[in-house]
């Protein structure tokens, strides 16, 4: 009888413990969906942050880059993923801050669907242009292009992307015009404008600061009010003569609504952190992104804040969906 007790107490020791152990997150891999093509700045943030997660907590950390649609198509996939905590989203300021007034109709609400983590990033648009286009700055570029209206190509990483609505404003702010090819990541915009097949765009900075630095493009301003420490000899676009103007791209991580959460707070702790560290903030500053790092709570609130702002922008425009 003694055994049988003290084996009945085994039995419910082990089990408790194995159910101890699967109450641990994570206790599997966690996945990042990136709505976007792998080598873009989204695609770069979201590999700093999972290396450092895989090695602070032991699990695989898998980036699913899933583009397409400006990233509408990866962000619905996200927002019906399982909310536990194992599929997160690297977002940007265009699924959660232009496409709910660009879009008429979305597979996701951009506030509803989603959980914020912590904000990661802010970024400057960098204007770069192919080296054989004829212009050494921005006043050069302006009169060409006033030259030759329409005939100039711009790309950018989707339809409503901020490299996109960067153009935009650019063109109503210096009386331009120039035809829009957009693609599915910033990786094909770099690799065309450098091969000649289009002539410019105004994107994130990060992707495109090797081959700067490599002089395969031209930069010709950044898109803040101030210099980026990453290249301060590049000029803002005020001083480069287009006074006013000022766009700024960010970057944050989601999860799925309904995620439980003393997981997305262990979460959003863990992603300061690593921003706060000195290699991360190194490689990133390098590259022209300035880490931030958020409680959940002042995330959302800067979407909302986001998609109103956007709302107006693209209704002062008159951006309308092709």
């Amino acid at each position: 009888m003694i055994r049988m007790f003290r084996f009945a107490i085994s039995v419910c020791a082990l089990a408790a413990t194995a159910a101890g152990a699967a109450d641990v997150y994570p206790n599997k891999p966690i996945r990042i969906v990136v709505a976007y093509t792998p080598a873009g700045t989204t695609d770069i943030l979201a590999r700093a942050i999972g290396q450092k997660l895989t090695e602070a907590w032991g699990q695989a950390v898998i980036i699913d880059n899933r583009p397409g649609a400006n990233g509408n198509i990866g962000t619905e996939y996200a927002s019906k993923a399982t909310a536990d905590g194992y599929t997160l989203l690297m977002t940007t300021a265009a699924p959660h801050g232009v496409n709910p007034g660009l879009y008429r109709k979305l597979g996701f609400d951009a506030v509803k669907d989603f959980a914020g983590i912590s904000l990661v990033a802010t970024v400057p648009n960098v204007l770069v242009v192919n080296p054989a286009l004829p212009v050494k700055d921005v006043k050069e570029l302006i009169a060409h292009l006033r030259a030759n209206p329409g005939k100039i190509n711009f790309g950018s990483p989707g339809y409503g992307s901020t490299g996109h609505m960067s153009v935009e404003l650019f063109m109503s702010m210096t009386g331009t015009k120039m035809t829009h090819v957009p693609y599915k990541g910033d990786a094909g915009v770099l690799a065309d404008v450098m091969g000649g097949q289009i002539a410019l765009s105004l994107s994130n900075m990060p992707a495109y600061t090797p081959q700067i630095k490599a002089g395969r493009v031209r930069a010709l301003a950044v898109s803040t009010s101030k210099r980026s420490p990453a290249a301060p000899e590049i000029p803002t676009m005020a001083e480069a003569g287009v006074p006013g103007y000022v766009t700024v791209a960010w970057f944050g991580l989601l999860a799925p609504t309904h995620t439980p959460r003393d997981r997305i707070n262990k979460l959003s702790a863990e992603t300061v952190r690593i921003l706060k560290m000195p290699d991360v903030h190194t490689r990133l500053s390098d590259l022209g992104a300035e880490p931030v790092g958020s409680t959940p709570a002042e995330f959302d609130a800067h979407i909302k804040t986001e998609i109103v702002k956007w709302a107006k922008v693209i209704k002062d425009a008159n951006v309308e969906l092709q």
